[in-house]
């Protein structure tokens, strides 16, 4: 496996644990959502020089996936079966209380040696709010309140006798023991690509996960999110999501594109985007995630393919690399068929990456000589 630098680029993978994969596709997929499937596939992964899996959070069956395993406890099996993999465990306010995902998440890193972390998702698909009888707060409140999540986890994570007087969490006096063994806490990501949610990251969040983009359109997002960050004394990194194909050829990569495209579940591909118009419109400035997606990218669930991560291993490589340059730390990654296709990146793509990042290195290291 290729050696990680501090400064290298990151890559985690989004974990299959609910059915249809990463794409709204009638396409053949040789990813499954079971428990075995996904030992193996994290195994492979941390092998394959992949730092962090994200586990998705489903309450309800929809767009192609209509099985879903619950995020938290199927993340501490894949910790139990894995050494240096982190895992991300999405959770939602509403369904979870800070009390109950601080605790819960304590006693999982204490159960793996600091190996677990947390995506905090606001909400995107109110049909799954309603169905369990959750309320839903318009989409600025929805940040407002994961903003309050994620204050009550940093104080109950670091602080004894904590005390909190939010709008929608509080506490008296109360003190979580053990802590973390994570210092100063437990990573904490989340997503959007909203003002509200770029907002709340420069305040809040380790992470910022972003859907994909061009690297111009990215730049945008991660300067704002940088100079917000900077005037609040933060710090926060940026993943980028991103559908890999890579294949021997161009032609192929693109072959396989346009196949899952054509087979796209239209019905499903539409419902979606209607769920995430809603959601988006719901904005102070009338845009969300999706605000600018076409039929195309909702086949992929986070506009992946928009990333261009699409082809030989030395073209994907060379755009990873450009990803780096504008302010992406990490990218998220979504397969066709994971095992196999994981594998062949660690193997084919990932020592590119780390030889175009070293050769820039020793650029730079020879200017300033």
């Amino acid at each position: 496996m290729t050696q990680v630098k501090n400064n290298a680029i990151k890559f985690a993978y989004w974990v299959p644990n609910v059915s249809g994969g990463l794409v709204v596709s009638n396409i053949k997929q040789r990813t499954d959502w079971s428990y075995d499937y996904n030992v193996k596939l994290a195994q492979t992964a941390e092998n394959s020089g992949f730092e962090y899996a994200l586990t998705q959070i489903r309450f309800t069956a929809g767009y192609n996936a209509e099985n879903q395993h619950e995020s938290v406890s199927f993340s501490h099996g894949i910790l139990a079966k894995t050494e240096k993999l982190k895992v991300i465990a999405a959770i939602l306010p509403g369904p979870w209380k800070p009390a109950l995902a601080a605790k819960q998440l304590a006693t999982i890193d204490h159960l793996t040696h600091g190996r677990i972390a947390i995506n905090v998702v606001s909400g995107w698909f109110r049909g799954e709010f309603d169905a369990i009888g959750e309320e839903w707060p318009e989409h600025d409140q929805r940040y407002a309140r994961s903003e309050e999540f994620i204050r009550a986890l940093k104080g109950v994570w670091t602080q004894d006798n904590f005390s909190f007087d939010g709008k929608f969490y509080q506490f008296k006096d109360y003190t979580l023991s053990p802590k973390p063994i994570q210092k100063p806490h437990i990573e904490i990501f989340q997503g959007g690509s909203s003002r509200a949610a770029r907002d709340m990251a420069s305040r809040v969040s380790d992470w910022y996960f972003t859907n994909g983009n061009t690297p111009e359109e990215l730049k945008k997002q991660i300067d704002d999110i940088r100079e917000k960050a900077k005037a609040n004394n933060h710090d926060v990194k940026v993943g980028v999501n991103a559908f890999i194909i890579a294949r021997d050829t161009e032609e192929e990569a693109k072959a396989v594109l346009q196949e899952i495209i054509d087979g796209a579940n239209v019905e499903a591909v539409k419902a979606f985007g209607d769920a995430t118009k809603e959601a988006g419109a719901a904005t102070a400035e009338g845009e969300g995630n999706w605000a600018k997606s076409t039929f195309e990218d909702l086949v992929q669930y986070n506009d992946g393919f928009r990333t261009n991560l699409i082809g030989t291993p030395q073209q994907i490589a060379e755009r990873i690399v450009e990803l780096k340059s504008v302010g992406v730390d990490l990218v998220l990654s979504g397969f066709l068929h994971f095992i196999e296709e994981v594998e062949y990146f660690g193997e084919k793509v990932l020592p590119l990456v780390r030889e175009l990042e070293a050769s820039q290195q020793n650029q730079i290291t020879a200017k300033s000589a």
